[in-house]
C-alpha cells in the first residue's frame, strides 16, 4: 500500500514548530494556572507570603485560577470552533486548512462525499499520523467518507464515445475502485494504531452511495459545511494512445460554505446537510474490499 509523499501546504520547520507550540501548550497553561492558583492560596493563610506580596487578597485570585483550569478544555474547544473567518466560497485545495482546525476540538467529526476522497485524503492521513506522537486535545475520532458505488455501471466515470456519449467502461470504474480501497485501508491502519495505543478513539470508514459523483460535501464537526459541484463533463486521456475519458476533477471544484454559527437560515441549512448525510450512511453499503477482510 502507497503512503502519500506530500502535502499541499505548511511544511518543513514552520509546521515543525507548531506541531511543538500546540503539543506543549495545554500543560504550559494549566501549569501556569495551578501556580497562580498555589501562590494565592499560600499567600492567603501564610503570612509572611502575603506580605511579601504586598498583602493584596489572594484567595479569589486563586480560586478563579483553579476554576479557569478546570474550565480551560471547555474554552479551548470554544476557541477552536470560532477560529475560521467566515467566508461564502472556498477552493477544495483548502481543505486542508479545514481539516486541521477541525482537529484542534476534543472531539472530532469529518464527514465526505464526493468521488474518491482524494482531495480530503492527505490532509486526515498526516493529522491521524501526527496524533501517534502527541495528540493534543483530540481525544475522539470519526471519519465518514461516502463515494460512488464503483460495482454497477456508470455514465460518469466513463468512456467519451464518437459522438461524446458516455459509455460505461469497467476498467475506469476499477480503477477509481482501487483508488477508494487503498485510501479507506490506509486511513484504517492509522487508526488501529491509535486505538492500540488507547489515547485516542478513532473510527475511519468507507461506505458506498448509488449514483454518479455530482456534489462534493464536506462536514466538520457537524457545524460547518462545504458544498460544491463537480463538473460532470470534464474529460481527461490517461495516455496518449487511450481515448478521453468523463472523469471529475476534485481539486478544480469549488466549495460553497455554511456555518452554524452564522444566522439562524444558516444553522438550519447546516442542520439539513447533517441529517442529509446522516440518512445517506445510513443507507450506504459496505464496500466489497470491506466484506472480503470481514469474511
Amino acid at each position: 500500500m502507497s503512503v502519500p509523499r506530500g502535502r499541499s501546504a505548511e511544511t518543513g520547520v514552520a509546521h515543525r514548530l507548531r506541531r511543538y507550540l500546540t503539543r506543549f501548550e495545554s500543560a504550559v497553561t494549566r501549569f501556569f494556572l495551578l501556580g497562580i492558583f498555589a501562590v494565592g492560596l499560600t499567600a492567603q493563610f501564610v503570612t509572611p507570603v502575603g506580605d511579601a506580596l504586598e498583602g493584596k487578597a489572594f484567595l479569589g485570585g486563586a480560586l478563579l485560577s483553579l476554576v479557569a483550569y478546570v474550565l480551560y478544555d471547555a474554552v479551548k474547544e470554544l476557541a477552536a470552533s470560532l477560529r475560521l473567518p467566515a467566508r461564502s466560497r472556498v477552493e477544495s485545495r483548502e481543505l486542508e486548512r479545514f481539516v486541521g482546525e477541525a482537529f484542534r476540538a476534543r472531539r472530532v467529526e469529518i464527514t465526505f462525499l464526493g468521488y474518491t476522497g482524494e482531495t480530503i485524503f492527505i490532509s486526515l492521513f498526516y493529522r491521524l499520523e501526527e496524533l501517534l506522537d502527541d495528540p493534543g486535545p483530540t481525544r475522539r475520532v470519526c471519519i465518514r467518507v461516502l463515494v460512488p458505488d464503483f460495482g454497477q455501471p456508470m455514465t460518469v466515470p466513463s468512456r467519451v464515445g464518437p459522438n461524446g456519449e458516455a459509455l460505461d467502461d469497467s476498467a475506469v470504474r476499477r480503477r477509481q475502485e482501487l483508488k477508494c480501497q487503498e485510501y479507506d485501508q490506509a486511513l484504517s491502519v492509522l487508526a488501529e494504531r491509535l486505538n492500540e495505543l488507547g489515547r485516542v478513539t478513532v473510527e475511519s470508514e468507507f461506505r458506498l452511495y448509488p449514483g454518479i459523483p455530482r456534489d462534493k460535501i464536506c462536514i466538520f464537526n457537524r457545524e460547518l459545511v462545504l458544498h460544491g459541484l463537480y463538473d460532470v463533463v470534464a474529460r481527461t486521456i490517461l495516455r496518449s494512445s487511450d481515448p478521453e475519458y468523463y472523469d471529475p476533477k476534485g481539486y478544480r471544484t469549488d466549495l460553497n460554505v455554511w456555518s452554524a454559527r452564522e444566522a439562524d437560515g444558516t444553522r438550519a441549512a447546516v442542520a439539513t446537510w447533517n441529517k442529509h448525510l446522516d440518512g445517506l450512511w445510513s443507507l450506504a453499503k459496505v464496500p466489497p474490499w470491506r466484506r472480503v477482510a470481514a469474511t
